[in-house]
C-alpha cells in the first residue's frame, strides 16, 4: 500500500478509536528514521533526513531504529500547536471532558489562565502523563470585588456571593493588594492573572447589571505587578478595551490576554477597542506579549454588522502591532475548544500562514515553557511533532487532521495494542521489498560438432 494511502486508512482508524472514547495513551520512547521529510521551520518548509533518539532529534541515525518511514516528499512536519489562554484543563472535570481533545487537534502546550490551587492540584498529576498535553497553570487570579470573571463563575452574581468564593483573589486598592500579597503568593505558580475592564469608565461600577464584569483600577494593578516583579513573577492582565490596553502597558505587565475587541459587553463603539500606533510601539519596547483570543469573538453571537465592525477593528490592530514588531501568542479562549479554532480565526482575518504557523508552532510553546528547545527540529530539539498529510501553508485545514502525533519521540495514539508494541521491530514504509531472484535453469551443453575428418570417416562406415 502506498505510504499517503497508509497514513490515511490509519487516521481514520484512530478517528474511529476516538469515537469511541479510548483514551490516548503513549509508547516507550522510540528511535525514528524519517527519510525524505518536509518539515516547517518556521519560515517556510525544508527537505531532508530526520533522525530521533531519546526523545530529542540526533545528527545521525541511530544504531538501532524502531520506526523507519520514507515520507518521498509527500507529508509535512510541523511542531505541536499551543493554546496560551484557555480554562478548560484546570479542573479535574474540564481535564476528562477536554484533555484528549488537545492531543486531538495536535495541541501539546497549554496555559490554564485562572485555577483555583485546590483544584489544580487535582489535575497536576494528569498533566504529567506522557499521553497529556503539558500545562501551565496560573493560580492566583486577581479582579475587584466587583470584577470579572465573577459573574461567569458565581451561581448569584452579588457581592456576598463573591466574598464567599476562594477562586478569585479580591483587590480594591494599592493599599489592600500590598496587605494580601503573602496570601497571593503562597497560590504559588510562576504567573499570576490581574483583570482590567473597561478601567476608563468609573460610572458603570454604579450599573448593577455591570457586576462580576469590570475589573482593577489601574493604580491597583500597577502596585500588584510591581509587587509581582519583585519576587520574580510574571504578570499577565486581562483586558477588554484599548483604555485596559494602555493601562496594562502602563504597569509594566509581561503579557496581556486579549486582542482588544474580542468583546463587547457594555455595547461600546468599536472605536474604543482600536489600539494606538503609540501603544503598539510601546508594547514592542517593553516586550510585551499580546494573546490574540480573536476565535472568542464567535461565542458572543454578534449580528452581521456589529460583527464586521469587531472583525475590522481586530484586522487593525493586528497589522498595528505586526508593524510595530510586538510579538503575538496564539490563544482562543474558548472553553469547548483548542487553539486550532485561534488558528481559523486568524487566517480569515488575512494574517500570512507562516507567520501564523510560527506563531502556533514556536513562539507560543517557547513563551509557556521558556528554556526549553521547543518547535525545532535540529539536533537537540525535543522531538515533539505532527504529521500532516499536505502542505499547511497552502491549505491551513491539513491542520485539522494530523496523521501522526509524536511527543518527546513517544507515539501518541488511543489503540493500546499499538502503543504497547511500538518499540519492536516493524515494517518500514523506506526500504523496498526486495524482488525475488529469479531461477536460472541450466540448459543442456550443446554436442560439438563432428569435424571433416570425422564427417567423412562417419560416411564411409554408413556406406559399408
Amino acid at each position: 500500500m502506498p505510504l499517503s494511502r497508509f497514513l490515511v486508512a490509519l487516521a481514520a482508524l484512530l478517528t474511529s478509536a476516538a469515537g469511541l472514547a479510548q483514551p490516548y495513551q503513549a509508547s516507550a520512547p522510540l528511535s525514528w528514521e524519517l527519510k525524505n521529510a518536509r518539515w516547517f521551520d518556521g519560515q517556510q518548509l525544508r527537505r531532508g533526513n530526520l533522525y530521533v533518539e531519546n526523545g530529542i532529534f540526533v545528527a545521525k541515525k541511530p544504531a538501532q531504529v524502531n520506526r523507519k518511514m520514507d515520507l518521498r516528499g509527500q507529508q509535512v512536519l510541523i511542531s505541536p500547536l499551543a493554546e496560551a489562554h484557555n480554562h478548560n484543563l484546570q479542573t479535574a472535570w474540564g481535564w476528562g471532558q477536554y484533555a484528549d481533545q488537545y492531543i486531538d487537534d495536535g495541541v501539546l502546550y497549554a496555559a490554564m489562565l485562572c485555577g483555583d490551587p485546590a483544584s489544580v492540584a487535582e489535575v497536576r498529576p494528569l498533566a504529567a502523563a506522557p499521553a497529556a498535553p503539558e500545562v501551565s497553570f496560573v493560580t492566583a487570579c486577581i479582579t475587584s470585588p466587583d470584577g470579572y470573571p465573577l459573574a461567569a463563575v458565581l451561581p448569584q452574581a452579588s457581592a456576598e456571593a463573591a466574598a464567599a468564593q476562594n477562586q478569585i483573589v479580591l483587590i480594591d486598592s494599592p493599599e489592600q493588594a500590598r496587605a494580601q500579597w503573602p496570601a497571593i503568593k503562597a497560590r504559588g505558580g510562576a504567573w499570576l492573572r490581574i483583570v482590567l475592564a473597561h478601567s476608563e469608565r468609573p460610572e458603570l461600577r454604579q450599573q448593577p447589571a455591570m457586576f462580576g464584569h469590570l475589573g482593577l483600577q489601574p493604580d491597583t494593578a500597577a502596585e500588584l505587578t510591581r509587587l509581582a516583579h519583585a519576587d520574580g513573577l510574571h504578570v499577565v492582565a486581562h483586558v477588554e478595551t484599548a483604555a485596559d490596553f494602555d493601562a496594562a502597558l502602563a504597569a509594566g505587565v509581561d503579557t496581556i490576554a486579549h486582542l482588544p475587541g474580542y468583546a463587547n459587553t457594555a455595547d461600546e463603539p468599536p472605536e474604543r477597542f482600536a489600539i494606538s500606533d503609540a501603544a503598539a510601539a510601546l508594547a514592542a519596547r517593553q516586550h510585551t506579549a499580546i494573546i490574540t483570543t480573536t476565535a472568542a469573538t464567535a461565542l458572543f453571537k454578534l449580528d452581521p454588522a456589529p460583527l464586521a465592525a469587531m472583525r475590522e477593528v481586530q484586522r487593525a490592530n493586528l497589522a498595528r502591532l505586526q508593524a510595530a514588531g510586538a510579538k503575538l501568542l496564539i490563544g482562543s479562549d474558548v472553553f469547548i475548544g483548542t487553539a486550532r479554532a485561534e488558528l481559523h480565526a486568524l487566517d480569515e482575518l488575512g494574517l500570512d500562514r507562516a507567520t501564523l504557523l510560527r506563531l502556533a508552532t514556536q513562539d507560543t510553546p517557547r513563551a509557556l515553557f521558556p528554556g526549553r528547545r521547543l518547535g525545532c527540529f535540529e539536533a537537540g530539539c525535543e522531538a515533539s511533532f505532527l504529521l500532516l498529510g499536505g502542505d499547511p501553508l497552502a491549505d491551513l485545514a491539513q491542520i485539522d487532521m494530523p496523521l501522526l502525533r509524536v511527543k518527546q519521540g513517544r507515539l501518541l495514539t488511543r489503540l493500546a495494542d499499538v502503543a504497547a508494541s511500538s518499540s519492536q521491530a516493524s515494517a518500514s514504509t523506506a526500504d523496498v521489498p526486495k524482488k525475488p531472484a529469479k531461477k536460472v535453469t541450466k540448459k543442456p551443453a550443446k554436442k560439438p560438432a563432428p569435424s571433416k575428418a570425422q564427417g567423412k570417416t562417419a560416411s564411409k562406415t554408413q556406406r559399408r
